[in-house]
């Protein structure tokens, strides 16, 4: 009798626990960078702040950021540079409404790197290529202009062709659609397994740079606060994990689980570069003051129409992320 009255109780609290769990709609693009939104749900670091998150994958970042716009995603991961770009009407398209984006967590910095054809041999080979970016007007095309402009190649001297996410285009250059792309960690291992090159990591270029950001709209984080608060220390705690050496093995395991045709060394491989010291996730979610000042500075040179830009504040609100690591 005991011991069936402990099941039912046991029972009663875990569907009490599935009711209690907030729904949360999260986008991002395909990939390793996901590894602490996968590491979070198979650890279960959301379901102890009580979320029920839905991970939906983006083609672009128009499609991410329209998608935010529309109110069909609460939150976005994407390049820091996007936030900026619709916030000051230089975005690849028009949105429906007034933007109120603003980035509240850093996820990844540095970790561009351009990725050549092997014909290439450097900069100058490039004159005249085609070139693959996610958005020409937005992101990290905007690194792309500016590497090669320090290298003596303006922007008439290559072709730039939208294709789409990293993932589409390093397909694209493995495929020898264009010649070169900027291609973030993970995704450039496969390709340099197979004889493609890097010319230069961006850092090495052009200095610390902001990458990949948790994104949403003020008016939706000022309404749902604590709901933001609880993903973002589910996500902290998820990065502390895979730091930790003695999680490398489930790490990894979980890293193919959600990569199923990966081979466990390319796997080992795109994980150590997630956790290099000097690019790769960012720890407890700092935004990096260097790199957005890098972010902020290519915006004000490349971005159309031309403006002054804002102060960094104007775009970023850090209060959430301190709440949750208090």
């Amino acid at each position: 009798m005991i011991r069936r009255i402990l099941i039912a109780g046991a029972a009663a609290l875990l569907t009490s626990l599935a009711h209690a769990q907030t729904p949360l709609r999260v986008t991002s693009f395909p990939g390793g960078a996901n590894l602490p939104l996968w590491v979070a749900e198979d650890r279960g670091f959301f379901a102890h702040e009580l979320l029920s998150v839905q991970l939906s994958p983006a083609t672009s970042s128009v499609a991410l950021f329209q998608s935010l716009d529309k109110d069909e995603q609460d939150i976005a991961l994407a390049a820091f540079d996007n936030v900026v770009a619709y916030q000051e009407g230089q975005g690849e398209v028009t949105l429906s409404g007034a933007p109120d984006f603003f980035a509240f967590m850093g996820v990844t910095r540095g970790t561009l790197r351009l990725v050549v054809n092997p014909a290439v041999k450097n900069y100058e080979d490039l004159r005249g290529k085609v070139l693959g970016v996610d958005a020409v007007a937005t992101g990290y095309s905007l690194v792309l202009q500016k590497m090669l402009q320090l290298r003596g190649l303006e922007s008439g001297d290559y072709v730039v062709q939208s294709i789409g996410g990293t993932a589409a285009r390093a397909q694209a250059l493995m495929e020898d659609k264009i010649s070169g792309t900027i291609l973030t960690t993970p995704l450039e291992v496969l390709p340099e397994e197979r004889g493609f090159h890097r010319l230069n990591s961006a850092a090495d270029v052009i200095g610390p740079y902001q990458a990949i950001v948790g994104v949403a709209r003020r008016g939706w984080a000022a309404s749902h606060r604590q709901t933001l608060v609880r993903f973002i220390r589910a996500s902290i705690s998820a990065v502390r994990w895979i730091r930790d050496p003695a999680h490398r093995v489930e790490v990894v395991a979980i890293y193919r689980q959600h990569l199923p045709k990966l081979p466990e060394d390319m796997a080992v491989k795109q994980v150590e570069a997630l956790l290099a010291q000097d690019e790769g996730f960012e720890d407890d979610g700092v935004l990096q003051t260097a790199g957005i000042a890098t972010v902020l500075q290519l915006r004000s040179e490349f971005g159309a129409p031309r403006k002054t830009l804002h102060a960094a504040s104007y775009y970023v609100d850090e209060s959430f992320r301190k709440a949750a690591i208090q």
